[in-house]
């Protein structure tokens, strides 16, 4: 084996299951690899290397007794710097909480522990899941693999660059607009935003409660369903959590596809938030590769993409308002510029306009659900662009430009991003599928599906396969 890193989640379990390779070594690997390229990725906040290594051991002792847990055991995991860890900072990457170490896990970190993972530390994330790519916060942003000259993309950036580049084999982000789906696309990742209410956000630093998603980052869909199976299930301590069944989220890895129908809705990439030729090239090649395996493939309509927008903006700015007025104005030179004028937005806008957008969102939740009605998921692209140059992203664009991923934060719905190709430059390109609620085996069984139809998967970046 030359390079373990590479190792998705699913072949490192099973070798691993085998006592094949030791999750010791698997820890060792990663962390050298981490020490080889974070001085210019940037992907860590802070790397836990003691703390690793000792989990590490223990899941090796324990597999060695016969007490192997599943597939995430022994498997080394990266932690967006929301995600509170008892005795280790969770920072937001903010100068304003630079001191702060909890007291408890996150639900979700408990789990990931409880499964037998490998957390390896803390990574980046733009300054309170908002202000970034920043510059003037507590350590450098996270740049992208492929080409470090360009974002990640956010919030998650960390754990986009991390996973890409072999640093982990998985990690996790939040979305509250985009922010698992958007360094995934831009990172050439598998990254799913659950279905609202999911996975638990209790001891997550919030940005907008009623649109927030916690969810993994991972190389391929089918390491999503191993993750998601470790992470789903009724938390008491998240007021939002959903008290659901949990399914077997990899039953429909390896499945044939066929007789699945899909509902590509063109407006959003095409005229709406028009994505770049190439993306909509490889898109259209991906919509034939779909139905090569099978899939009907139809065009859908749903409201337009600035209606989303407006809700998912007006309820996200003001939310983040509320939870960060005090601090912005007892310490605002804490704050990095980008997170501090990017909340700031929500103290302009009224209660009128708040309460607007909640009637707005249930209407446009009816609509898409009655579209859903007539397919099994919907598509259209994870990013219209590839990854910009870090230094040039605009600090409004998210409040300019209609997200294509905010409809579904606005809906709830579950949305895998999936890579489907790299652009003339080398950079990835993305698809995103959109289920119908708690419908996630669905989405993992088609991307996987889609994953092992195409080459992109085969693909590293050049300065990971070096180090």
């Amino acid at each position: 084996m030359s390079d373990p890193t590479f190792l998705t989640i699913a072949e490192a379990a099973k070798l691993i299951k085998a006592r094949k390779l030791s999750p010791v070594e698997l820890a060792q690997a990663c962390i050298a690899k981490t020490k080889r390229l974070d001085n210019v990725l940037c992907a860590y906040v802070e790397l836990t290397e003691d703390i690793a290594l000792a989990a590490a051991r223990t899941a090796e002792a324990e597999i060695a007794a016969g007490g192997w847990k599943g597939p995430l055991h022994g498997i080394p995991i990266g932690l967006k710097d929301i995600y509170d860890t008892a005795g280790t900072r969770t920072t937001g990457h903010s100068r304003l909480l630079a001191t702060r170490v909890p007291d408890e896990d996150a639900t979700t970190v408990t789990k990931l522990r409880q499964a037998g993972s490998v957390i390896t530390g803390k990574l980046g994330t733009f300054e309170f899941a908002i202000g970034g790519p920043s510059f003037d916060i507590l350590t450098p942003p996270a740049r992208n693999p492929w080409n470090p000259d360009h974002t990640t993309g956010g919030s998650s950036s960390g754990s986009g660059a991390a996973v890409a580049a072999g640093l982990v084999l998985g990690a996790m982000g939040t979305d509250t607009g985009g922010s698992i789906r958007g360094p995934s696309a831009l990172c050439g990742l598998a990254g799913i935003k659950p279905t609202y209410g999911l996975l638990s956000r209790k001891g997550i630093l919030p940005l907008s409660q009623s649109l927030d998603h916690a969810g993994p980052m991972c190389w391929t869909s089918e390491d999503c369903a191993l993750m998601m199976q470790a992470l789903a299930g009724h938390d008491p301590g998240d007021p939002a959590s959903a008290r659901v069944p949990i399914p077997d989220y990899a039953a429909e890895i390896g499945k044939p596809v066929q007789g699945l129908r899909i509902g590509v809705i063109r407006h959003f990439h095409e005229t709406d938030n028009p994505a770049t030729p190439e993306v909509l090239a490889a898109l259209e090649e991906a919509i034939r590769v779909l139905g090569g395996l099978g899939c009907e493939v139809v065009d859908v309509t749903l409201p337009p993409l600035a209606d989303f927008a407006a809700v998912g903006v007006t309820i996200m700015a003001s939310e983040a308002f509320a939870i960060h007025e005090k601090t912005l104005q007892a310490s605002p030179e804490l704050y990095g510029e980008f997170g501090r004028d990017r909340i700031t937005m929500g103290a302009f806008f009224t209660a009128a306009d708040y309460v607007a957008a909640g009637y707005k969102r249930r209407e446009l939740a009816a609509k898409v659900a009655e579209v859903m009605k007539t397919v099994d998921v919907l598509m259209t692209v994870g990013s219209p662009f590839p990854a910009q140059p870090i230094d040039a992203v605009p600090k409004y664009l998210f409040f300019r430009t209609p997200s294509l991923t905010m409809p579904f934060n606005v809906t709830g719905l579950p949305a895998l991003c999936v890579a489907m190709g790299f652009s003339s430059t080398g950079l990835p390109l993305s698809m995103q599928l959109v289920g119908k609620a708690f419908a996630e085996p669905v989405l993992f069984g088609l991307g996987d599906a889609y994953e092992k139809a195409t080459p992109w998967k085969s693909r590293r970046p050049a300065m990971a396969l070096a180090a």
